[in-house]
């Protein structure tokens, strides 16, 4: 990798973490291109050289996150619901700040909708209808309950401050997730 490469890595960086502190601290309307700037210690030209507008930068960092997700939902593939939630709870730890932010701020609305469909989306496969307890159930009444859940189980982790371990989210979460499915 080239200095320049590093570069601008470093400077992609700044302006995201930038972004996330500033939406931490207000609402995502109030947040100006020159705040974000600032913050990271970049030109505005250099966050236009990388983003067209806080639109645009908010949306490449929730897809990059969404993203990450999903490359842990393939890895994860062929373990059971307990481990492949403690790849996840540990990513959430990793990432709190990002995290936190988007499920606590009034300006990311779009995430919290992506994040419900991208874990409808991983449990699709996982949910037998065709037999047993979900026999006759629709589909996308299951995978919204559950989704639905595990979105609000990630949030209420972090507004009361993390009080388990990803391993313990992951345990308890898990056995819930397959006495549904």
């Amino acid at each position: 990798m080239s200095k320049v490469d590093r570069r601008i890595l470093k400077s992609q960086d700044a302006i995201k973490k930038a972004i996330i502190e500033l939406m931490s601290e207000k609402g995502f309307d109030q947040i100006t291109l020159q705040e974000i700037a600032d913050r990271a210690n970049v030109s505005r030209r250099t966050v236009y050289l990388h983003y067209m507008d806080k639109f645009d930068l908010l949306d490449k960092l929730i897809e990059e996150h969404i993203n990450e997700l999903r490359g842990l939902a393939e890895s994860a593939s062929d373990l059971n619901f307990i481990d492949g939630n403690l790849i996840w709870f540990e990513y959430f730890e990793n990432h709190y700040l990002f995290f936190s932010t988007m499920l606590a701020s009034k300006g990311a609305h779009s995430f919290r909708r992506q994040f419900l469909e991208f874990v409808m989306e991983g449990l699709k496969g996982e949910v037998d209808l065709t037999e047993g307890k979900n026999n006759g159930i629709n589909e996308e009444v299951i995978l919204r309950f559950i989704a639905g859940a595990y979105v609000e189980i990630v949030e209420w982790w972090y507004t009361n401050g993390m009080p388990n371990t990803p391993q313990t989210m992951a345990e308890q979460v898990g056995i819930l997730i397959e006495r549904i499915v």
